[in-house]
């Protein structure tokens, strides 16, 4: 028996892969054809584009990196093309999501804070560019297959509203891998898989036995592919098929046995996927990338060891990600890339590869990284803010002594922050969990965890400085014998900071609740728009304005629930 959640997803891939090798059809006069055409007419082909994104999965949890977990397929691939061992991402999934969707930096977008909620009235900016907006207009077919996690409050925030062509996946953060029910706090749970806009009901406690050939039969197979995999795996809930598991049965640690056979569901899915694009005829022109958007979970089962913290910090346990690139195209093959490589660069880095490079590539924070990956040529990249959270900081809470004398009257540094320069690292504020989070701590659970090496240096502290290059687990902070570094980095992070636009955190919103639209996680915002008689603007001038879905008895009905939820979390502790 196959993972019912990954395998499934290898299937939809594969079908798509396969409708597009024996599909051949008149293709209508559109913008995306043409887009080709010229392509085409140049003499150059544009590769298929794979991104497999994982969830969770640590920095030792591949088995290049020494790990216990069975991942040949990956070893293979990326002992063939480059591995990226300086390669960062965001410590939490919707942030990576949004700067790999439109290489621009939280602080950018407006996303600085934590990730989009499923009920909250959020998501990526309408006027940002997406990448698949961006490579559907190069003439690409543009499909996603996986977690959104990108907000969904409204129609227009959906994938196939921001650049994919078909969408099969999750518009949450997690769920339930067989059932598809995910749950945002106790009191608002639906189904969550969705095939385009719809509900895919029909698919529910089967998705390993999928046949959607249909997908993509009206493409061209000569026509590039965009394919964007995000898979769930390994984030929780923790679920795994039985063959799996066995694998693992000597792992005494539940957490760590399910994580671990999860992500060996990853390997078999990703080995299946290129095995078809082999068969396919695809493979000789394709880039595969694979990255895990942010650390692993030491309480979840992952693993970063030796390096720092995990998921949800700014240590490099939580930032710092496993990523290679595959691909018959590599100029060096089997290489090891330590050039400085954020999830912002993939989106001018595939869109120089889409021969569509990006025409204002001042406005992005993303690089293109081709060439040092491909070539071993010096990077572009010298820098990377991982991020300014204001909202970490409640209003009126303003130590003035963090500012006058920890940041030299130059950064406050209880906001949280993170820089990375050069080979210098700077933190400040509540950047999460420091702890050293050793392998040999995974047998049994945390409360017969030994040997596990608690932080010792963020007690009454609020800046940390790293020579990451020769201290690459953070151990020896500098921060106090070398202020002219601190003040240096402190000075950049003020720079960028003039750059930001507001954080947007809406609270909740009741009327998101499943509960409210058949049980199902959807939009239920809409737009409302009055137009002039020949569909222009609007007649009176004024711009279209949000409003929620007028429904009053859905209101009070969601503000019953959520009181009664309330009640019987309070009758607990009676």
């Amino acid at each position: 028996m196959r993972a019912p959640w990954l395998p499934g997803l290898t299937v939809f891939c594969m079908a798509v892969l396969s409708c597009l090798s024996c599909v051949s059809m008149g293709l209508p006069n559109t913008a995306e054809d043409t887009a080709y055409k010229n392509t085409s007419d140049k003499g150059r082909v544009p590769p298929h584009i794979i991104f497999v994104m994982v969830d969770d999965q640590g920095y030792s949890d591949v088995g290049y990196h020494g790990s216990d977990i069975h991942t040949p397929v990956l070893d293979q691939l990326a002992a063939e093309g480059v591995k990226l061992e300086n390669y960062y991402v965001q410590p939490i999934c919707s942030p990576s999501r949004s700067q790999l969707m439109t290489g621009r930096y939280q602080i950018h977008t407006g996303l600085q804070h934590s990730i989009i909620r499923s009920r909250q009235p959020l998501c990526l900016p309408p006027d940002t560019p997406t990448l698949p907006e961006r490579l559907w207009q190069a003439g690409y077919s543009t499909h996603m297959v996986g977690k959104w996690h990108l907000g969904f409050c409204r129609p227009e925030c959906l994938p196939t509203a921001r650049g994919f062509q078909s969408f099969l996946g999750s518009l949450t953060g997690s769920g339930d891998h067989f059932s598809f029910q995910s749950c945002d706090g106790a009191e608002a749970c639906g189904f969550d898989l969705h095939d385009g806009e719809r509900p895919a009901w029909e698919l529910s406690g089967n998705y390993s036995t999928l046949e959607l050939i249909y997908i993509l039969r009206t493409h061209d197979r000569r026509k590039p592919l965009f394919l964007y995999v995000a898979l769930q795996a390994a984030h929780t809930p923790l679920q795994a098929p039985a063959h799996l598991l066995q694998r693992y049965h000597s792992l005494g640690n539940r957490l760590r046995r399910h994580y671990a056979a999860m992500l060996s569901g990853v390997d078999e899915a990703v080995g299946e996927m290129v095995e078809e694009m082999r068969d396919q005829g695809y493979y000789a022109n394709s880039v595969l990338i694979y990255s895990s958007d942010n650390g692993g979970q030491p309480l979840s089962g992952g693993c970063n060891w030796p390096l720092r913290g995990g998921k949800g910090s700014y240590w490099e346990g939580g930032v710092r990600a496993v990523g290679f690139v595959h691909s018959p195209l590599l100029e060096r093959k089997r290489e090891v890339s330590r050039a400085l490589i954020h999830v912002s660069d993939w989106y001018p880095t595939l869109l120089a590869l889409a021969g569509s490079p990006e025409a204002e590539p001042r406005r992005l924070d993303g690089y293109d990284v081709w060439g040092a990956i491909s070539k071993g040529l010096p990077c572009p990249r010298t820098e990377i803010l991982f991020n300014i959270d204001p909202v970490s900081r409640r209003p009126g809470e303003v130590d003035h002594r963090l500012l006058a004398v920890n940041g030299f009257g130059i950064w406050d540094t209880g906001v949280r922050a993170a820089i990375r320069v050069g080979e210098w690292k700077l933190l400040t504020g509540n950047v999460g969990d420091g702890d050293w989070v050793p392998p040999q701590i995974l047998p049994g659970g945390p409360q017969h965890w030994q040997g596990m090496e608690k932080r010792q240096d963020q007690r009454g502290k609020s800046v940390w400085l790293f020579n990451i290059t020769a201290d690459p687990y953070e151990r020896s902070d500098l921060a106090e014998a070398r202020p002219e570094v601190v003040k240096l980095l402190l000075s950049r992070i003020a720079e960028y900071n003039q750059t930001a636009i507001p954080a947007r955190n809406p609270p909740d919103d009741p009327m998101a609740d499943p509960q409210l639209h058949g049980g199902v996680w959807t939009p239920w915002l809409a737009e409302k728009e009055e137009e002039s008689e020949d569909g222009g603007e609007p007649a009176d001038g004024h711009n279209k304005k949000v409003r929620f879905k007028s429904c009053k008895v859905c209101k009070l009905r969601a503000l019953f629930k959520k009181v009664g939820t309330r009640l019987q979390r309070s009758a607990l502790f009676f």
